[in-house]
């Protein structure tokens, strides 16, 4: 995999992603309209610390829809542009272009951290504060690894598929409410939970929250965060697998066209 391809393709992403005002509008008002809704949800609820709740929540929420509606969407999109075909062959590797458009819009999404950040100290005037931020750092970073894997797992999915926008629609809201993003998992029913501790979301969320309050149990920290780099682990081979599969199918059925 080469690494020029990966650097050039992420920054043409970046710039191709921003110029689409669906993705300003997921990057940019996503988040700004998520933490006002959550703070006037949490603001009466009795949770001392739900300032993370509203904070994170408003901001993973925000990078979910920019994953969803790009990383998702570009498979789409370079189909109906006629180049998904011309990228596949092309002698720069395919996972490589894939994983760096992938990367790009991943580290781009970022911002909704900081923008529902933002947004709750100038309009609400509450103090922040970051307990944990050495723990927060190695979450944020295993959170962004899961991530990206999530994504070309996705991507992989939607390489032959002609439902893109229908599937990439629907898996927004049902990650954001199994994986915790707006509230505990723990409120979810017991067999949904099951499901939820399935997702490699669900540990990354906690643990960014746990980073906030303060980490009074190391153990535990780094027990969930071995879960998910297990579970992430295992969707990257998952991803591999499927490319495997679909590689050799696009070569036998030639599949990758509108048509």
């Amino acid at each position: 995999m080469s690494l020029a391809v990966l650097l050039s393709t992420m920054r043409v992403q970046m710039k191709q992603s921003f110029a689409r005002s669906m993705f300003r509008f997921c990057l940019i008002a996503n988040p700004i309209l998520n933490t006002i809704l959550l703070y006037e949800m949490y603001r009466s609820s009795g949770e001392e610390n739900f300032m993370a709740y509203v904070v994170l929540g408003a901001g993973l929420m925000g990078l979910w829809s920019c994953i969803c509606f790009s990383s998702a969407g570009d498979i789409n999109r370079e189909r109906y542009s006629g180049t998904l075909a011309l990228i596949f062959a092309a002698p720069a590797s395919f996972p490589a272009i894939i994983l760096g458009k992938i990367i790009g819009n991943t580290l781009m999404s970022l911002l909704t951290l900081g923008i529902s950040l933002v947004t709750a100290v100038v309009l609400y005037q509450i103090p922040l504060t970051l307990n944990s931020p050495l723990y927060f750092l190695l979450a944020l970073a295993a959170a962004i690894l899961t991530f990206v894997v999530i994504s070309s797992v996705i991507a992989c999915l939607l390489t032959l598929s002609r439902k893109t926008e229908l599937y990439m629609n629907c898996i927004e809201i049902p990650i954001i409410l199994l994986c915790g993003f707006v509230f505990p998992v723990s409120v979810l029913p017991g067999a949904v939970q099951v499901l939820s501790r399935a997702l490699s979301p669900t540990y990354a969320v906690e643990l960014l929250r746990m980073a906030v309050w303060g980490v009074e149990d190391p153990m535990m920290f780094w027990q969930k965060l071995g879960i998910l780099l297990g579970i992430t682990v295992l969707y990257a081979v998952l991803s591999a697998l499927l490319y495997c599969k679909i590689d050799r199918r696009v070569r036998i059925a030639a599949t990758l066209e509108v048509a």
